[in-house]
C-alpha cells in the first residue's frame, strides 16, 4: 500500500472548487460523465459512471472533503483528504490519498493528474 499528497492551483475560488466537488449536477458538468453525490456523511458516492466509488466521511464547507474510496478485496480502507485553502491564482487543492494498493497505485496517481484535477481545471479555465 502507497500513499500520494500533492498540490494542485484550481482557478476557481475554494467556495466554487468545494461545490464542484460535492454537488452532482456540477460533478456532472466538469466530469462529463454521470455522477452520484450528497454531501452528507456516511451517504455512498460515485463518479465517471462508477470508475471512482466510495464513501463520504466528512465535509467542512468550502474546506475540506474526506472520503474512503474503495478497491476490491482491501482490508485497508483507502482514504482521500481534499483540502481547499485560499491562493491568489484561486484554490490550492491538496490531496491526501493513503493506501492505495501497490498494484494500482501508478493508475491512480495518472488518473488524480490527467483525469480528476486536470478536469477541474479545464471547467474554470474555460
Amino acid at each position: 500500500m502507497k500513499d500520494f499528497k500533492s498540490y494542485f492551483i484550481i482557478p476557481a475560488p475554494p467556495e466554487q472548487v468545494y461545490m464542484a466537488l460535492t454537488t452532482e449536477i456540477t460533478i456532472n458538468l466538469w466530469t462529463g460523465e454521470e455522477a452520484t453525490m450528497s454531501a452528507v456523511p456516511g451517504t455512498e458516492f460515485s463518479m465517471w459512471s462508477g470508475s471512482i466509488v466510495g464513501k463520504n466521511l466528512s465535509f467542512e464547507k468550502d474546506r475540506k472533503i474526506e472520503q474512503q474510496w474503495y478497491f476490491a478485496d482491501e482490508a485497508e480502507e483507502s482514504i482521500v483528504t481534499i483540502k481547499l485553502h485560499d491562493h491568489k491564482k484561486g484554490t490550492s487543492m491538496e490531496i491526501r490519498h493513503t493506501n492505495i494498493p501497490d498494484e494500482v497505485y501508478e493508475e491512480i496517481v495518472e488518473g488524480w493528474h490527467d483525469t480528476y484535477v486536470a478536469s477541474l481545471q479545464d471547467f474554470y479555465e474555460d
